[in-house]
C-alpha cells in the first residue's frame, strides 16, 4: 500500500470480527513500528498485547474511568494493545536532566509517533485499530503487570474489522492548517 493512501484510508475501527490477529502478523506490525523516529533513537515504546479475556475484561470494566464507550470497544476487540514507554530516557540527558524545555513530554511525543506508525502498519495488514486515551494509567499498569520503569501511554483495541470501513470524517483543507513565513 502506498503511504499517502494508507494514511488517508485508515479509519478508527470499533467493531471487530471474533478472530484474533496472529502473533506473526503482530510481530510484523511491531517490526514496522520500530522504525518510528524517536528522541536520539532511544526507541522507548513497547507493546503489550492483551489476549487474556479476564485481563481484557478487567480493563474494560475497571480501568476506563466509567467511559462506557471505551469499555464496549475493549470488550468487543479480540485483542487490546497497551502502548507503553520506558520512562526517563526520551528528552533526557544521560545525567537525568531535561534536554529541552519540553521536559518529559518527549516521551509522549515519541510514544505517539510509534502508536500512529503501529496503526498504519496494522492497516497495511488489514488489521483494524482504534487508539483509546480515556483510562486510569495506574489501574491499567497493575492489570497488565507492567514492568518497572515503564508507563502506559495509550491503549489500542485491535482486530479484523467487521463490516464496511467508516465514512471519511470531514477534514480541514491544507489552507486552514498551514502558514508560510
Amino acid at each position: 500500500m502506498e503511504t499517502i493512501k494508507c494514511i488517508t484510508q485508515r479509519r478508527s475501527i470499533r467493531k471487530f470480527r471474533g478472530e484474533k490477529v496472529g502473533r506473526d502478523v503482530i510481530k510484523t506490525i511491531v517490526s514496522a513500528a520500530a522504525f518510528a523516529p524517536s528522541w536520539k533513537n532511544t526507541q522507548i515504546t513497547r507493546y503489550i498485547v492483551v489476549e487474556n479475556e479476564n485481563v481484557k475484561k478487567k480493563i474494560a470494566e475497571e480501568c476506563v474511568l466509567g467511559f462506557t464507550f471505551n469499555a464496549k470497544t475493549i470488550a468487543g476487540a479480540p485483542q487490546l494493545v497497551a502502548v507503553t514507554y520506558v520512562a526517563g530516557r526520551s528528552g533526557f540527558e544521560k545525567d537525568g536532566s531535561y534536554s529541552t524545555s519540553k521536559e518529559d513530554r518527549w516521551e509522549h511525543f515519541d510514544a505517539g509517533i510509534a502508536t500512529q506508525t503501529f496503526c498504519l502498519a496494522a492497516c497495511e495488514k488489514g488489521v483494524g485499530t482504534v487508539i483509546l486515551g480515556i483510562f486510569d494509567e495506574e489501574k491499567v499498569a497493575r492489570a497488565i503487570s507492567l514492568p518497572e520503569g515503564q508507563k502506559v501511554a495509550a491503549l489500542i483495541a485491535m482486530g479484523y474489522p467487521e463490516g464496511e470501513s467508516p465514512a471519511v470524517p470531514r477534514r480541514k483543507e491544507a489552507e486552514e492548517l498551514v502558514s508560510f513565513i
